[in-house]
């Protein structure tokens, strides 16, 4: 085969230092929109990206010549920047982790629709509950000690 094709779908998920709610509701927008342009420079598009105050959701494709770990640390430190010059957030940072995901095309709807209703969500849900499902959901392992910072 002449091509090398690829369609690898990944829900991250990571928060802010030690879960500030410093992504307010005006500059939400903003800063998802700027993180959808760098997974687009990084050739990973982005089939959702959203959150709430402390942390976000991105459901995008992996790009075929980058590690999760690269696009993730891209992301981070470029967003991270951003929020700093341009969404005048002096002191912001992300958690140092964070959780990828594998999901298939046939659950691709489903994610989609739950990063869209994330504020309905976490009226009832916190961060720590939510992200603990997800560990267990998808049989990672974990220490508690570790998990937070």
């Amino acid at each position: 085969m002449p091509q090398s094709l690829s369609k690898v779908l990944v829900h991250l998920i990571f928060s802010t230092k030690h879960r500030e709610p410093l992504i307010g509701p005006e500059i939400r927008p903003r800063l998802h929109a700027y993180m959808v342009g760098i997974l687009d420079n990084l050739k990973s598009p982005s089939l959702q990206t959203g959150g709430v105050a402390d942390h976000v959701h991105i459901l995008f494709a992996l790009g075929r010549t980058i590690s999760q770990a690269d696009l993730v640390e891209e992301v981070k430190k470029s967003s991270s920047k951003w929020m700093k010059a341009d969404g005048g957030v002096t002191g912001f940072s992300w958690q140092a982790g964070y959780g990828a995901f594998s999901i298939g095309e046939s659950q691709a709807d489903t994610v989609i629709r739950y990063i869209q209703n994330q504020e309905e969500h976490h009226r009832k849900v916190t961060f720590q509950e939510e992200f603990r499902k997800f560990l267990e959901r998808y049989k990672v392992a974990y220490d508690e000690r570790y998990v937070w910072d």
